[in-house]
């Protein structure tokens, strides 16, 4: 059994939304139970005429919430009453596997730290969303896209063997392709950052390093890992993210402009359904922090109840996979 702590008051559409998605992963999984975690009258007043397993559904209560406006840190110190706080602490007093928030991004990142820990040896938690992409599996990690937006050379090559174990473990990605974001494909170029991790990353016997990948690359299935450092992760996320609304935008304005295109749009649609469902953000779930001694997951802010339960039976595979420990077993032997 997977034990996910849920918070039920972080992000746009709390709580209802939250709790629509908790009720959909618990029918679509036995295996899984969930404790929400925030006001508990108003998750109550979610529930009210739903139908669920209340042997596998609990709540926890927290007055407090964090808002995105606030200091994270000062937050995290002040507020011990915040669904936040009291969900990472179940998941640090290994009373819970995981926890799933669409809340502050700053305050999970930090919480995730000063709360949960990191595993002995991991120098930076990374956090990994999955994009989509034309590689066997269909999706492409990319590591970091918004915890350090300050890393060095030695945080890289973690990412990179972070990164390497989920796509093996939890995608299914055997002897996953590793690539660092760069201006060109040449070893020569790109900043400096990039160049002191390059002959790192070359040289690490952990990982299958193929060397630069450039942006337009990344969708073409040009590598299986994505390695770069905060800022420029997580500028590649919102523009994918942009470009792939813009373009299911285009496409059905331009279907639904003249009698043609409807008649036409009629023929496609089968198809066309299996694309806009590789665009989906919400058919990966979320962004695990990774190097952390439990599961942390961030979901987008104005998640929906599918992006909430997808994220919540990713914490099941997490799990089942044992990923922490092999994270643990990997830096803390190789790099000691």
């Amino acid at each position: 059994m997977v034990h996910v702590v849920l918070d039920a008051m972080g992000g746009d559409n709390a709580p209802e939304e939250i709790v629509k998605g908790a009720l959909s992963a618990l029918s679509d999984s036995e295996s899984i139970k969930i404790t929400l975690c925030g006001r508990q009258q108003d998750i109550k007043d979610a529930l009210t005429g739903k139908d669920y397993p209340s042997d596998r559904l609990f709540i926890e209560n927290a007055e407090e919430v964090i808002s995105t406006e606030e200091a994270p840190v000062m937050a995290i110190r002040r507020k011990k009453d915040s669904s936040i706080v009291k969900g990472l602490a179940l998941v640090k007093e290994k009373k819970a596997d995981a926890f799933v928030s669409a809340g502050s991004s700053g305050a999970i990142l930090v919480g995730g730290q000063l709360i949960v820990g990191r595993i002995r040896g991991v120098e930076r938690p990374p956090l990994a969303p999955l994009i989509p992409s034309t590689t066997e599996k269909g999706v492409s990690l990319i590591i970091d896209c918004g915890a350090n937006v300050d890393a060095r050379s030695s945080h890289l090559v973690q990412f990179a063997k972070m990164g390497s174990i989920y796509m093996e473990h939890v995608i299914g990605v055997k002897n996953p392709k590793v690539a660092i974001v760069n201006i060109g494909a040449e070893e020569e170029k790109g900043n400096m950052l990039v160049k002191e991790t390059f002959p790192l990353l070359k040289n690490c016997p952990d990982i299958n390093f193929i060397g630069s990948i450039e942006a337009r690359e990344i969708p073409n299935g040009g590598a299986d890992v994505i390695v770069c450092e905060a800022f420029v992760g997580n500028v590649i996320l919102k523009m994918y993210e942009g470009v792939g609304k813009m373009m299911l935008k285009t496409i059905k304005e331009a279907l639904m402009s003249s009698f043609t295109g409807k008649l036409g749009g009629l023929l496609i649609k089968p198809s066309l359904k299996g694309v806009m469902k590789t665009f989906d953000a919400t058919e990966y779930g979320g962004a695990p922090l990774l190097g952390l001694n439990g599961l942390v997951v961030k979901v987008h802010g104005n998640a929906t109840s599918k992006e909430i339960s997808n994220a919540i039976k990713q914490c099941e595979t997490f799990k089942t996979q044992n990923i922490s420990q092999r994270i643990a077993d990997r830096i803390i032997i190789k790099d000691e």
